[in-house]
C-alpha cells in the first residue's frame, strides 16, 4: 500500500512539557540468613488468557519523524477528566519521543488491520512507508487512517517507570472515529476478530472501576 504524501511543514502546536518520570523499585533483599526469594512467576500465561484490543500508540520525536509501535497494554483509567493509560517498553523509541513530544495518538486497529499490528511489532524501520498516515496540526501522532476504527489525541499528564515498562497517563484531548468496523482482538497469542456484527453492538453504561 503506497503511503499519502506527508504533510507539508507547519510550525509545531504547542504541547504540554512532558511529566517528570518516577521509578517504582524492587524491594530490599532479604537479610543474611534468611530463606532466598522466590524466583519471580511468569505472568506470561496470565496476560494469554485476558484478550484485549490491539492498538498502535504513535507519536513524533524531535525532528519531527513519525514514531510508532504495537500496543496491547491500554485501560481506561478516568472518565472525568478522560485519561487513558499505555504502557511501553522503556528501551522503546516511541517512549523516547513521547517524552520529547509529550503527547501521542491511539490507534485502535479494525479487523482487517493486523497487518499493520505485526509490521508495527516488527521493529522495521519503514514501517511509516508502508502504512497509509496522516497527521494534521492537532493530531498527537500519525493517524493511521486505513487501519484503525477510532482514534484518541492525548497529551502526557503521568509517567512512571514500573520494571521493564513505562506507565504513561494521556489525557484525551480528540477522539476520530474511522470507520465501523469490528476490533481487532489479541489474546491466547494470537489475534481474532469481535464475533458479532458492529451494528448489533448497543451501547451499555460506561464502568470504571
Amino acid at each position: 500500500m503506497s503511503p499519502e504524501p506527508q504533510p507539508a511543514a507547519r510550525s509545531a502546536p504547542a504541547r504540554p512539557a512532558p511529566a517528570r518520570s518516577a521509578v517504582v523499585r524492587p524491594a530490599s533483599a532479604a537479610p543474611a540468613g534468611s530463606a532466598p526469594a522466590r524466583p519471580a512467576p511468569d505472568i506470561r500465561p496470565l496476560m494469554a488468557g485476558f484478550p484485549s484490543g490491539v492498538g498502535v500508540v504513535t507519536t513524533f520525536a524531535g525532528d519531527g519523524s513519525p514514531r510508532g509501535m504495537t500496543c496491547t497494554s491500554l485501560c481506561s483509567v478516568s472518565l472525568d477528566p478522560p485519561i487513558l493509560l499505555v504502557c511501553l517498553g522503556t528501551g522503546s523509541h516511541t517512549l523516547k519521543a513521547v517524552r520529547e513530544s509529550g503527547s501521542f495518538a491511539v490507534n485502535l486497529l479494525h479487523a482487517r488491520g493486523r497487518p499493520t499490528a505485526e509490521l508495527f511489532a516488527s521493529g522495521a524501520l519503514d514501517r511509516f512507508d508502508r502504512v497509509v498516515w496522516r497527521a494534521g496540526a492537532d493530531d498527537a501522532g500519525p493517524h493511521l487512517t486505513e487501519d484503525a476504527h477510532i482514534i484518541a489525541d492525548c497529551s502526557v499528564v503521568g509517567d512512571r517507570v514500573v520494571g521493564d515498562h513505562a506507565v504513561l497517563m494521556g489525557e484525551v484531548r480528540a477522539t476520530v472515529p474511522v470507520r465501523r468496523e469490528p476490533p481487532l482482538l489479541y489474546g491466547l497469542r494470537r489475534f481474532s476478530v469481535w464475533p458479532h456484527p458492529v451494528d448489533a453492538v448497543r451501547p451499555v453504561r460506561d464502568a470504571v472501576g
